[in-house]
């Protein structure tokens, strides 16, 4: 069978790659990137490599697209393997879908927006394997990950929410400059100490009555939870800025 790519051509049955291969065209782009990786993005289905009659995958140029379009989609969008298949079935109809945001950089004026604004609105929902795939860590380094209390999954569900992905990835890249999840204890507990600070300032939208008046005192906290994110971010450049010479 010919692999289909993103827009639901067939590949072309000339040129074909190895596993191998694919994962050295992979690798520039996606250092992550290993064969069980590849391996498991085909037992899910989001690619379907041909195979030789002693059962070696053959690698089309189309394969090769459809694994990139899935690498962004889960490093850039933090999209679960749900959605990204969903999205692959439409380009196979040769439909256009709708794409999920991904989380967007703080801009350069503040504005009068909460976290989502700064973090991205999508919300997700991920298996435990769903979150090490995506985001890149093994099972062991997670589990570290949690006992320092970085990374929990929702109460109750046994599944990880945005916010959890969005940690774990960004562990993972300081993890690439050394930075340990031992090193990230004092975030944690600045965290916890100004989620105080901000339930003590809207504590009293709480008491005021109104259908409204749930609403208000989240929007309310959300928009003091993104001024601190800005405060932080401006107080860590103006620290690092006094500490270089000259």
């Amino acid at each position: 069978m010919s692999a289909r790519g993103p827009n639901g051509a067939k590949g072309p049955a000339a040129k074909v790659l190895t596993i191998g291969q694919v994962l050295e065209q992979l690798r520039a782009d996606f250092a992550d990137i290993t064969l069980s990786k590849i391996r498991y993005l085909e037992a899910e289905g989001l690619v379907e490599p041909a195979r030789t009659s002693s059962n070696y995958r053959k690698y089309s140029a189309d394969d090769v697209t459809r694994l990139r379009y899935v690498l962004h989609a889960q490093r850039d969008r933090f999209l679960p393997l749900r959605v990204i298949k969903e999205e692959l079935a439409s380009l196979d109809r040769d439909e256009t879908p709708v794409h999920r945001p991904g989380p967007r950089a703080l801009p350069p004026h503040p504005a009068p927006a909460g976290l989502d604004a700064i973090l991205g609105a999508e919300r997700v929902r991920m298996s435990r394997r769903e979150l090490l795939t995506t985001v890149g860590l093994d099972d062991e380094t997670l589990t570290d990950l949690e006992q320092h209390g970085l990374v929990a999954p929702i109460a109750g569900g046994g599944y990880y929410d945005s916010d959890a992905v969005l940690v774990a990835r960004t562990v993972a890249l300081l993890a690439g400059h050394g930075v340990q999840a031992r090193h990230l204890r004092a975030a944690r507990t600045v965290a916890d100490r100004e989620a105080g600070l901000i339930e003590a300032a809207a504590a009293p939208l709480r008491g005021q009555r109104g259908p409204d008046s749930a609403g208000r005192h989240a929007q309310t906290a959300d928009e003091l939870a993104a001024l601190l994110v800005r405060l932080h971010a401006a107080l860590l450049r103006s620290r690092l800025r006094a500490g270089r010479p000259g």
